[in-house]
């Protein structure tokens, strides 16, 4: 998939918004549709097959929380990237836990928007099953045989160490909420300081400088995202 095949629904009420978008991306390459309302993307999607959607979750039909629920139960594989003007964490946390790849808040810039939705899109066309190598910077992780280094030297990670950056390697560039990781970490029955405690431990062994992490940041109030690889 070339970017100039790339069709991307941007789902959003307000037209300064959509016309930004439109510009903006359609300079980029991509191909654009558009809809106001949750009933015009549902028949958007179904009409035209976009690869991508841009949704915000101010709708004024049906909230974008909901619409993202529907096509998530219907088995929706398309990758979502939030657009919201919402500073609560809650509403960001809730649509990632809904199955959105990722997201931006308004105001936001064109080049941090083409980013993400250059790692969403990526994210969805990998082929099944793990890449055996995992590179990003000096950090490199072999998920066959376990093996985690820094440059040439092997660094040691306790079981839960590994099983956290292992989590994170194979969603690298997407943010990770803190109940996901703690449900695929310990089923979900522990507190997320646990999960703090053992991603300071993780920093302290792999990022060069823990207090300024490269590797493994933070997206505050929501999760973590592993650096994508270089």
């Amino acid at each position: 998939m070339t970017i100039s095949t790339v069709k991307i629904l941007v789902v959003d009420d307000e037209p300064p918004i959509r016309k930004l978008l439109r510009v903006g991306l359609s300079t980029q390459g991509y191909t654009i549709l558009e809809a106001s309302n949750a009933k015009t993307a549902i028949e958007q999607l179904e009409a035209n097959r976009p690869d991508l959607i841009l949704l915000d979750l101010g709708l004024p039909d049906i909230s974008g929380h909901e619409l993202l629920r529907k096509w998530r139960n219907e088995g929706m594989a398309l990758p979502v990237v939030i657009l919201s003007s919402r500073t609560d964490e809650v509403g960001i946390v809730g649509a990632l836990e809904l199955g959105a790849d990722d997201y931006v808040t308004k105001p936001f810039g064109m080049n941090e928007l083409v980013a993400r939705i250059r790692v969403a899109l990526r994210h969805r066309l990998q082929q099944q099953g793990e890449k055996p190598i995992f590179h990003t910077g000096d950090l490199s992780v072999d998920l066959v045989k376990r093996i985690v280094r820094l440059g040439d030297k092997e660094v040691k990670l306790s079981p839960k160490e590994y099983d956290i950056l292992r989590v994170l390697v194979q969603h690298a560039g997407r943010v990770l909420t803190h109940r996901f990781l703690l449900e695929r970490i310990w089923g979900g029955a522990t507190d997320v300081q646990y999960l703090r405690v053992y991603v300071r431990q993780l920093r302290q062994k792999i990022e060069q400088t823990p207090d300024q992490p490269r590797y493994i940041l933070t997206e505050t109030g929501v999760g973590y995202r592993l650096s994508e690889p270089e």
